[in-house]
């Protein structure tokens, strides 16, 4: 699981830094989170690969997160592409797209299945076998949502020599990597962990942008080795904060505590910060497994659960 940070701004796009955007990766699929201005750009830049990414997943419909999708939808088109997008989004983006779409005269030759995000609780908007994606309320000026992702357990992984061993027959394999002994035809019991190891454990990565602080948040991103947070501004800018419904970094910090979440990148940035090393120091008072997000860099989720801070 990786997550390359396609932009980090916020309203304002700054010569270092773009809109927001992430893409996360995982078990040979990416998903696209957020698709401020200049995502294309920044997906050649990283050279991720257009035709990988059939789900999108917008946060809001405030431009900084979604003003790159209409130039996105038209590239796909104009490369030819047939295979359907999943589009999570607010259920009123679903007529604004589309009536977007006919004002400027694209007609899509792909589908778009769009998924409505709405209510007031966590909800499931997508799974596969190797993954769950939650969506749950924020708080900001319109209705916006995060999004956490989560791997499922995987099966225990048998150790071959031990099918050799006990003369163990393929059909009781799948079995096995379930957790079951094994009782071989003189009838002993061969315990599970005996010729099985664990799995890894399951991955997890949040995305928490545009919101203010609330207490309810830390329960919806529970345990999450990485949790992107905005931190739009410092904590002296704690009143402007609460005014556009924004979160500081002491916010972001303190939902990272609460949630006993294993590494807090905060990205999000406002365009006043040229240098955002001082709102990494201000959060690390609170959360010390504090990171930037920076453009154009992946950070490996395992390796940030296993304490390896890039």
């Amino acid at each position: 699981m990786k997550v390359t940070v396609l932009g980090s701004s916020s309203a304002l796009p700054t010569s270092q830094r773009y809109p927001s955007a992430h893409v996360l990766t995982a078990h040979g699929r990416m998903f696209l989170i957020d698709c401020g201005e200049g995502t294309q750009m920044q997906l050649r830049k990283c050279s991720i690969r257009f035709g990988r990414i059939n789900d999108i997943f917008i946060s809001h419909l405030h431009g900084d997160h979604v003003f790159g999708l209409y130039g996105l939808l038209s590239t796909f088109n104009l490369m030819g592409r047939t295979n359907p997008i999943r589009l999570h989004a607010p259920a009123n983006y679903d007529l604004l797209l589309r009536s977007h779409l006919s004002d400027f005269d694209i007609h899509l030759n792909f589908e778009i299945v769009f998924v409505p995000l709405q209510g007031n609780d966590p909800a499931i908007v997508y799974e596969d076998k190797h993954l769950t994606v939650v969506a749950f309320p924020l708080k900001h000026r319109i209705q916006a949502y995060g999004f956490v992702f989560r791997e499922k357990p995987a099966d225990r992984n048998i150790i071959k020599e031990k099918i050799e061993e006990y003369s163990i027959p393929s059909y009781r394999i799948p079995g096995i990597k379930k957790g079951q002994d094994f009782v071989n035809d003189e009838g002993m019991v061969i315990k599970n962990d005996e010729i099985t190891v664990p799995p890894p454990q399951p991955l997890s990565y949040a995305y928490c942008s545009d919101t203010m602080y609330f207490a309810r948040l830390s329960s919806f991103v529970k345990g999450v080795d990485l949790l992107y947070h905005e931190a739009t501004f410092d904590g002296s800018m704690e009143k402007l904060a609460r005014k556009v419904m924004h979160s500081t970094t002491l916010d972001a910090a303190k939902t990272a505590l609460k949630a006993n979440a294993g590494t807090l990148m905060i990205g999000h940035f406002s365009a006043r910060y040229d240098d955002v090393t001082s709102l990494v120091e201000e959060a690390r008072t609170i959360f010390p497994s504090t990171i930037p997000a920076i453009d154009g860099n992946t950070y490996n989720v395992k390796e940030l659960s296993t304490g390896k801070q890039p």
